[in-house]
């Protein structure tokens, strides 16, 4: 029996790293919102490696922060080690991790949403969406039904179920229904969505040992510490200063290698019981062992998972093997010989949807209201679930206004080649982001993200005003040293022995300090004994410049593409387009291009299936169009 126990604007369903950006962000743009978690215990939850960031995916936080949402502020109260990861490589690549204190990043997470105006979090467990018929006669949501019978209506619901819509655990042979860190499953809700026809799939992912840190022999390990100078990941950190915990690097071996190969037959990955896809870019060891049998060693990093426990994460240990053939071949690597497993290692499969089901505002297209967001749209990692969370909290709220979707796009963000690579291209595999990705990663860097979308979320009333004006702020600190660096000009006698002991060509005349820093090999700190009028500034700022001088005439002409590119992606397509009528278009770009119904000619242009003949015959189409009006 069903009951009606409230009703809300918004109803988001899962409170991992994507539900709780989806809430605060409904909830911070006015919108009365309910977050349902099957268990408290996992508000933003870290099931996997205990860390914030890394390559390509520290730029999805620092771009979350600058729209407004949590992750970054969160990290920066939680982390316990923090590097800057790549800085040996230009600054397009550059990429902040921070090793995360899981309980304490739940906890303080947890914290936020509860203290959140117009934001009520509830632990209950989802087991049907309730779909309505409009005026048009479409359908639409209307709200969300509980096990217990409960019923919660609201205007529009987001799905972010994780791994825990049909999640299924895999240890060697055994094989049980359960959700992450062995929660339980969301297996009604998996149900009820396939038959209410969205485009389900099957993906797996997993998870390594953890072990007891006492057990583990760190002299026979390479360490890991922090950086010095700790960058922060939010724009609205000044700076921070903790002491950091040490991580540790060893390797497996050939004799490792034997032991996994001998104990294939018993890995649920070889032994068929996994149908799901995993990670191309995460595998299982058993996986590394077998597709890279010619690699001798397989690095890991032991990493400390919180200052109030014991037990250490295995990093690039993933694995579905039995118990007992994991203790055996940790027990082959230096340093963990004598090691005492607390918690084994899983392969978990779970349910997702088909991503190029959704628009780019992430609503999935045949039920209005419905948006969709984080590992559900086939993603994997706790950046990619938060960044599309956000923008699926951000767009719920839109539609509701009745006002344009915020969708950005490949040139603006990572966030932006995110969302239209798993919308438009889709994905056969759990989606990571990567720097590679991004055809202007230039233009897409940590540093400038607040410059890049700051204004844009202030506009549509998510960033704050604290927060806006902290950007025009930083802006203006930036231009103001730039502008002096351009016009403040040096003579030979006060540069030439910087230049000399920099390894770079000495002057014969005056020149600024701006053509200096343009030479690799000068930064701008190496000029400090040379221009005694500057003014000390914050890290974030100095950075900046620096990057700004040194790359412009890169940065130029990637901008000249952006505009290319801008001239192709905003020539719109009519809404109602018949494509079915369009002659010269071949029968797979109409059918692709009448299911996902794209913006713009640019977004048509990457839908898999649709080629460039397909676009000319668009252009000439709308060109014919624009004439018989």
């Amino acid at each position: 029996m069903s009951y009606e126990m409230g009703k809300y604007d918004i109803v988001v369903v899962g409170a991992g790293h994507a539900g709780c950006e989806a809430a605060l962000a409904s909830a911070r743009m006015g919108m009365s919102t309910l977050i349902l978690a099957t268990d408290l215990s996992s508000v933003a939850m870290m099931p996997c490696n205990p860390a914030i960031g890394g390559t390509g995916k520290g730029h999805l936080v620092h771009e979350i922060d600058a729209l407004g949402g949590q992750m970054g502020i969160n990290i920066d109260k939680t982390f316990i080690q923090s590097r800057m990861l790549n800085t040996a490589k230009g600054p397009a690549v550059h990429s902040l991790r921070a090793q995360a204190d899981k309980t304490e990043y739940h906890l303080e997470m947890k914290r936020t949403l509860e203290q959140q105006d117009g934001l009520d979090l509830k632990q209950g467990e989802v087991v049907d969406i309730i779909v309505e018929k409009n005026e048009d006669g479409a359908d639409e949501i209307g709200g969300v039904l509980l096990r217990t019978g409960a019923i919660y209506r609201a205007r529009a619901v987001i799905l972010c179920t994780g791994t825990f819509l049909g999640g299924k655990i895999f240890i060697g042979e055994s094989v049980y229904e359960s959700g992450p860190s062995g929660m339980s499953p969301a297996t009604v809700l998996a149900e009820n969505l396939r038959k209410r026809g969205l485009p389900m799939r099957r993906f797996k992912t997993g998870t390594p040992a953890r072990a007891l840190a006492s057990s583990l022999d760190y002299s026979k390990m390479q360490k890991q510490a922090g950086d010095e100078t700790i960058s922060p990941f939010s724009f609205m950190t000044d700076s921070l200063s903790k002491d950091q915990e040490d991580c540790w690097l060893t390797y497996t071996n050939e004799e490792t290698h034997t032991v996994i190969r001998n104990n294939f037959s018993r890995s649920a990955l070889f032994g068929g019981k996994i149908v799901g896809t995993g990670p191309r870019y995460c595998p299982s060891i058993e996986d590394k062992v077998k597709r890279f049998a010619d690699r001798k060693r397989h690095q890991l990093f032991v990493e400390p998972e919180g200052l109030h426990t014991e037990e250490m994460y295995i990093q690039g240990m993933s694995t579905s093997l039995p118990e007992d053939v994991q203790e055996e071949f940790y027990r082959t690597i230096e340093g963990l010989e004598n090691i005492k497993i607390t918690r084994p290692g899983y392969a978990i499969e779970y349910d997702c949807i088909d991503p190029t089901a959704l628009k780019t505002n992430l609503e999935y297209r045949e039920i209005r209201g419905l948006f969709c967001a984080g590992q559900f749209n086939g993603s994997s990692g706790y950046e990619e679930a938060a960044a599309q969370g956000l923008m699926a909290g951000i767009n719920a709220v839109l539609a509701l206004k009745h006002e344009k979707s915020f969708v950005l796009g490949r040139n603006e963000a990572y966030i932006g080649v995110l969302i239209d690579d798993l919308v438009l291209k889709g994905t056969n595999e759990p989606y990571r982001i990567m720097t590679s990705r991004a055809e202007y990663r230039l233009l897409l860097r940590q540093d400038n993200a607040d410059e890049r979308l700051t204004e844009k979320s202030y506009r549509i009333g998510l960033a704050s005003k604290e927060r806006y004006d902290r950007y025009l702020a930083m802006k203006e600190m930036t231009e103001k040293e730039t502008e002096r660096l351009e016009t403040t000009k040096v003579s030979p006698a006060a540069v030439n022995p910087i230049l000399e002991a920099c390894g770079s060509t000495p002057i014969s005349g005056s020149v600024s300090l701006a053509d200096l820093m343009r030479r690799p090999q000068v930064g701008y700190e190496d000029l400090a004994p040379a221009d005694p009028a500057r003014e000390e500034l914050p890290p974030r700022i100095k950075t900046r410049v620096e990057v700004g001088i040194k790359y412009s005439g890169y940065i130029e002409k990637q901008q000249q593409r952006v505009d290319k590119f801008k001239r192709m992606e905003e020539r719109a397509l009519p809404e109602d387009l018949d494509y079915e009528n369009i002659d010269g278009l071949r029968i797979e770009a109409r059918q692709k291009l009448a299911a996902m119904r794209p913006d713009t000619l640019g977004q048509a242009g990457r839908i898999s299936g649709v080629s460039p003949a397909d676009i000319n015959v668009l252009l000439i189409h709308l060109e014919r169009m624009r004439r018989s009006r």
